[in-house]
């Protein structure tokens, strides 16, 4: 057995001891906890009473709050239902200490970061004569800290390794800094070439920088991997370290990917650093995802973003020991095409962004909105717009994986079918495997590529990013990826036409129940 294999099984075997550790550890903290509460109130009946009413009157409240419908009836019904860990639950999402503490954190990193920011007033008047409907996603996306830009190439990659390889090449020219973002990270052959990129880069003076979320990657790599990169003057850090002490923080996991060269070049897309998503195994059939690649002014904002969840992953870091964001003053490329807007999603704010451009692109479609989407787990808002798009004509399209990564998770995806193509949405399958990329695009002028999938986690619980784009040189590429992709799915549609049998019903309302937890 070789040297690589072996340290590849003792990182596996470290990671899920260390799983076994942590869960056993968060459950027996809910488990004490209920049990203690309940042993006092049958001991205690006023106290039990006093659990009751409480649960009562906070259940009201929360129907009261301006919150998503389905969460607000899945709160409702799990603190009446269950009102000891109910309310425990509830109390540590919303109003503990640590979570305003984590809020305020990212409050001031915003602050520190975002308000350097050209935001380009005169380019979105510009865009708004041009189109005002497809304009108003940009001003929206203004308003929430994210300028519209001109004159910044985007290259669209339909094959992810593609986009993987352009990456290193770029991050071999760099010649200040690398700074490189994702979801997850596994140590093994597909991180190889940008590892040895990273070293090369670094010997040489680069200010190369790693950031992971450590849940993400937690069958992937163990804590040697930090140390393995700081030896190798790599800066590296896990985003929300996964400790065993019950905290619902656990739950806002960093589902970004970005790369960053120098200020001047970015790259995001759907893909992660690990060997499915580059079809070197294929535990899911064939893997499909895809990538862009930014070269101008918008990078400015892909760098922000970074320098953001840099600054904000560890809570401990002082305000002098922060990472300071400065703009790289960059020309627009004449011969670059269209607006584009590069904006991120934060699970802290009341604000769904990511919810919300799909919804204004939705709004705003006359002939068609395509998706391409992992997870179907809809609010009612999207269901809605969908449903209410078909009906007025526009053509409608959903793209899901044939073969699924969770298949619990696959048939809450297949519980939405009916309710929308009964109104005119179309369903395809991706037959070869497992299709990851998360891309929307509409009327052959509006397109979104980055990491936001159609799914609870993805618009309310996860730190996101994206790129809206207006008539940019690569939509036709993104429509041709999507046509071409097509030819390899299964036209589902007509199989989820009829209403299904009461017992089917049943089940799937069940699973709806659950989808804000998914």
């Amino acid at each position: 057995m070789s040297k690589r294999t072996v340290e590849n099984n003792t990182s596996i075997k470290n990671s899920v001891g260390r799983i076994i550790v942590f869960g056993l550890f968060v459950i027996a903290q809910i488990v004490g906890f209920i049990v203690l509460v309940y042993f006092l109130g049958s001991y205690f009946p006023p106290l039990d009473i006093l659990m009751r009413a409480l649960a009562l009157i906070v259940a009201l409240g929360v129907n009261s709050r301006d919150h998503n419908g389905v969460f607000r009836l899945i709160w409702v019904i799990v603190i009446l239902v269950l009102p000891i860990p109910g309310l425990l639950f509830y109390v540590l999402n919303n109003y503990s200490s640590s979570k305003r503490k984590i809020r305020k954190r990212l409050e001031k990193v915003d602050l520190m970061v975002f308000s350097h920011i050209n935001y380009n007033d005169e380019i979105f008047d510009q865009f708004k004569k041009e189109d005002p409907a497809s304009a108003s996603n940009a001003r929206y996306l203004r308003n929430y800290l994210f300028p519209i830009y001109e004159g910044t190439d985007i290259k669209y990659y339909s094959v992810a390794y593609d986009s993987y390889k352009s990456q290193i090449e770029d991050i071999l020219k760099a010649e200040e800094y690398v700074y490189i973002e994702y979801h997850a990270i596994e140590n093994k052959k597909a991180f190889e070439p940008l590892h040895e990129a990273l070293k090369k880069k670094a010997a040489q003076g680069v200010d190369c920088r790693v950031l992971y979320d450590d849940v993400g990657s937690f069958t992937f790599i163990n804590s040697d991997f930090i140390k393995t990169l700081e030896s190798e003057g790599i800066k590296c850090n896990a985003f929300n370290p996964a400790y065993p002490v019950l905290s619902l923080f656990m739950n806002n996991r960093d589902h970004r990917k970005i790369t960053v060269i120098d200020g001047k070049v970015g790259y995001t897309g759907g893909y992660n650093i690990a060997d499915e998503y580059f079809n070197f195994v294929n535990p899911y059939g064939k893997w499909k995802d895809n990538g862009i690649r930014l070269e101008g002014p918008a990078v400015q904002s892909l760098t922000a973003m970074f320098i953001q969840m840099w600054n904000f992953a560890d809570l401990k870091r002082k305000d002098d020991d922060m990472l300071d964001f400065e703009i790289v003053p960059l020309k627009s490329l004449p011969e670059a095409s269209g607006y584009c807007v590069p904006y991120c999603d934060s699970p802290l704010d009341t604000e769904p962004v990511g919810e919300n451009v799909y919804l204004n692109m939705i709004n705003n479609s006359q002939e068609y909105c395509w998706f391409m989407t992992p997870y179907l787990v809809l609010s009612d808002e999207l269901a809605r717009a969908m449903q209410v798009a078909a009906k007025r004509g526009v053509d409608v399209r959903i793209m899901t994986p044939g073969i699924p990564d969770k298949k619990f998770t696959y048939a809450v995806t297949r519980s939405y079918y009916h309710m929308l193509v009964k109104y005119g949405v179309k369903i395809y399958e991706y037959t070869p495997g497992f299709n990851h990329a998360k891309t929307c695009i509409s009327d052959d002028k509006c397109a979104v590529v980055g990491t936001i999938n159609l799914d609870f986690r993805s618009l309310y619980h996860h730190f996101e990013n994206a790129v809206f784009m207006y008539n940019t040189d690569c939509i036709p590429d993104i429509k041709k990826d999507y046509l071409d992709t097509l030819k390899e799915c299964r036209d589902v549609t007509e199989a989820y036409v009829n209403k299904p049998n009461l017992f089917i019903r049943f089940i799937k309302s069940i699973l709806r129940l659950l989808a804000p937890l998914l």
